[in-house]
């Protein structure tokens, strides 16, 4: 790493740099659970799920009408014999010739049928007074082998991997492994987060009313959306509230975090001030292997480790800006994606969208930038015209970032970076 020789700092690590080195330290938890699998949203599966059996199991009808032999309808108008009905759930028997078979969605392909013809396209003609005689339907189409019928197997074979080991599980996955026959679900156990605030200017929302607020005081906004994110993330969170600014406070919560947790992430107090009472603390009880970040905002970023007191264990440790702006872009760029792969999951890091910026940006920052934007009607993004990273109402309004490298002025039209949110919140 070269040296600034007016500064006789180290350039600052960047932010790929920065989080390669944060899942290069990260080691896969082992452990793991058995679920239930409709309680499986989120979870990372463990072990492939191998099919046992074919999906569908049998040629099924993926409409209501009739199973026919083609070769009995000559032309446009032909009658067969109706000799069989068969809702879905239940089979038919083999088909004879000039025979049809009423059939409906799900249902088994009768043996002998080649194609489906479905109800709007046939006339059905009602049996004569004389039990002897069968309903008779009217083919008003010229089928094609194999139309309407769902073949055995064309959603999922027997032996198939439906699910790879690594896939975190939503909705759709667990449908599809329930419609294996998979009950329960071998995940990986949740990890373990402790998290608090540093910072004697916080107070919490319902212990001090707005009008009662000491001059410097400021609500908490970080636990809350943090604590969320976690929950997101699958993780089982700890909440220990807002430490004081103070040495010894710092230490022992730490301390006492390290031994029964994966992961120790703090908000605030990652600065160079003499109240920010962190860095010290963490290189105390372990050390720090990462410590501020080019990126704009949310330069303060610390990872590190905290070896346990009483235990072999050791946690990581991460810290986050105090500012609310940057402690939700690091958590999400760093945070998450250190989470994700903690949980095994096989690629746990954002692919961004190329889209228009439909505004200017004359004057970019020297580090990479991450701007909040909103899909506009016109197919482009907007910007939000004040990009501190104190404004949290900039990322409520927002429905992403764009991805700006380091001095690169953008002009309406360039085609930028564009980070979703609905991708990170997930």
């Amino acid at each position: 790493m070269t040296i600034d020789k007016a500064t006789k700092r180290p350039p600052l690590m960047s932010l790929d740099e920065a989080l390669s080195l944060v899942l290069k330290d990260m080691k896969p938890l082992v452990q793991t659970d058995w679920v239930n699998t409709f309680d499986a949203d989120g979870r990372v599966l463990a072990q492939d799920l191998v099919s046992q059996l074919q999906v569908p199991p049998q040629d099924n009808s993926s409409m209501d009408g009739y199973a026919l032999r083609i070769e009995d309808v000559s032309q446009l108008g032909s009658r067969l014999r109706v000799t069989q009905r068969i809702p879905a759930g239940h089979h038919g028997h083999a088909l004879g010739q000039g025979e049809a078979a009423r059939i409906f969605t799900g249902a088994p392909i009768p043996l002998g049928a080649n194609a489906v013809v479905m109800q709007e396209d046939t006339t059905a003609i009602e049996a004569a007074n004389s039990s002897a005689k069968l309903p008779e339907v009217l083919i008003n189409t010229m089928p094609l082998e194999g139309q309407w019928i769902r073949r055995s197997g064309e959603d999922v074979t027997k032996g198939a991997v439906v699910l790879a080991k690594g896939t975190r599980l939503d909705p759709a996955a667990l449908g599809l492994a329930a419609s294996i026959g998979a009950d329960k679900l071998e995940v990986t156990r949740k990890p373990r987060v402790a998290l608090f605030s540093t910072g004697d200017e916080l107070v919490m929302p319902g212990d001090v009313a707005p009008e009662n607020m000491r001059p410097g005081a400021i609500y908490n906004s970080n636990r809350f959306f943090l604590r969320a994110l976690l929950v997101r993330a699958g993780c089982e969170v700890t909440d220990l509230g807002i430490v004081p600014d103070k040495f010894d406070a710092t230490l022992k919560v730490l301390r006492d975090a390290a031994a029964n947790h994966d992961l120790v992430l703090t908000s605030g107090g990652v600065s160079v001030g003499e109240e920010d009472h962190v860095k010290p603390a963490v290189e105390a009880l372990g050390g720090l292997n990462l410590w501020q970040i080019s990126m704009k905002p949310g330069k303060p970023f610390a990872f590190g480790f905290l070896k346990s007191q009483v235990s072999n264990h050791s946690a990581y440790f991460m810290g986050l800006p105090g500012n609310p702006v940057s402690s939700f872009v690091t958590y999400q760029l760093l945070v998450r994606p250190f989470l994700l792969a903690l949980q095994g999951v096989s690629s746990s890091q954002s692919e961004p969208l190329q889209m228009r910026a439909d505004f200017d940006l004359p004057k970019p920052d020297k580090r990479r930038e991450f701007l909040r934007v909103k899909r506009n009607a016109q197919g482009g993004l907007s910007l939000f015209p004040n990009q501190s990273s104190g404004v949290l109402t900039s990322v409520v309004w927002g429905d992403g970032v764009v991805d700006n490298p380091g001095s690169k002025p953008i002009q309406s039209g360039d085609w930028v970076r564009f980070y979703p949110f609905s991708e990170w919140l997930q």
